[in-house]
């Protein structure tokens, strides 16, 4: 079978049919024909200054809390290395990114996952941990549509989390690529604006917005911390990529953002209807929360239906999915995680029925 015949719910990233290639192209003109200099020098650890500048306007805060990173996973892993040691507590969410779990892994940490529900992480439950005695480092949070479960964290829950990170004395690290990525219901505040302690440093990125190609992403927080992670950033590569930078802030600033976001939103809202119906018509036993915005949608299938057998028998069918286990330190082998973001409305409603055929032949085998 060959790579277009095959429908891929595996990976978080836009179809081309939705990235604004004419406006890039525009947005690279303008870059090299205004900032020759800026944009083929070396640059400073910080970022390109003009895209800074946007950034700090965009979510009001200070200058000297931003940071610009090669794309936000290099954003996580700064923070990691300034706050984690080997044996450090810190929590997450269950499920969660599966590279947020390897890079803390890889640093050592002692890891606390913490449930989700329909409303985001039980914030009930952490205090529980908390009060049993945890005293974490770190608190890593996605607090909208969450990747992999598609969930929101309200925002009852966003302030007791605040609350409880200002009485304990841990960071909250708010990794939020998706919030521009809404395409029902109302957009909550960041936990960053919400914060008036300095307990949360944020970080997001242009890949869900514009393009993961760009590899821009940046983090926020406490002017001192920023400022020590820019030396390690100097002492690392010197500077991110002026070149990417300097595209993505002639892009933003010309308003080509913010329709690129309404063009994804759209179509992305689209998809997750016709994925959330198809499911239904396919396989009504399966179990999941209808995402309000960005790119993943997390399904929970009968306890007869194993996930690893099912990658493979789905792959044999044409179709790829990710399995729930990768996601969770333990658990998560009846689930499934299935991103809606690079498949077509015409192809949604093929995909499930290849699905439920590989559900169909693994429940038949055991």
């Amino acid at each position: 079978m060959t790579a277009e015949q095959i429908i891929s719910f595996a990976r978080g990233a836009p179809s081309l049919d939705i990235v604004d290639v004419a406006g890039l192209k525009a947005a690279a003109a303008r870059a090299f024909d205004n900032d020759p200099t800026g944009l083929t020098a070396y640059g400073t650890s910080v970022g390109y200054g003009p895209l800074r500048c946007w950034i700090a306007q965009r979510h009001q805060v200070e200058l000297d809390q931003v940071l610009i990173t090669n794309g936000s996973l290099q954003a996580d892993a700064f923070l990691f290395d300034h706050l984690i040691s080997p044996g450090d507590p810190v929590v997450v969410e269950r499920p969660t990114y599966d590279r947020t779990l390897l890079g803390l892994r890889n640093r050592g940490a002692d890891v606390h996952a913490v449930t989700l529900d329909e409303h985001g992480l039980d914030v009930g439950e952490l205090r529980k941990l908390l009060d049993s005695g945890l005293r974490p480092k770190l608190a890593h949070v996605i607090p909208n549509f969450q990747n992999p479960a598609g969930v929101t964290l309200s925002l009852e829950r966003r302030t007791e989390l605040i609350e409880l990170a200002t009485e304990y004395d841990f960071t909250i690290f708010e990794d939020d690529p998706y919030a521009e990525v809404r395409f029902r219901g109302e957009r909550l505040p960041s936990l960053l604006s919400l914060d008036t302690a300095d307990r949360v440093v944020h970080a997001s990125s242009f890949t869900k917005t514009i393009c993961p190609g760009v590899r821009v992403g940046y983090l926020i927080g406490p002017a001192a911390t920023i400022k020590a992670i820019a030396s390690t950033a100097t002492n690392l590569y010197i500077s991110p990529c002026m070149v990417s930078e300097g595209i993505v802030n002639e892009f933003c600033r010309s308003g080509d953002i913010d329709r690129s976001i309404a063009t994804v939103c759209a179509a992305l809202g689209e998809r997750a209807t016709a994925l959330a119906e198809a499911l239904r018509r396919h396989i009504p036993q399966a179990r999941f929360v209808e995402p309000d915005g960005g790119y993943f949608l997390w399904v929970e299938l009968p306890d007869d239906v194993d996930a690893g057998r099912l990658t493979a028998a789905a792959a044999v069918q044409g179709v790829a999915v990710v399995k729930g286990s990768d996601f969770l330190l333990e658990g998560g082998e009846h689930a499934v995680r299935l991103a809606f973001s690079a498949v077509t409305v015409d192809r949604i409603d093929e995909g499930v029925r290849r699905l439920a055929s590989a559900i169909d032949e693994v429940r038949d085998q055991t």
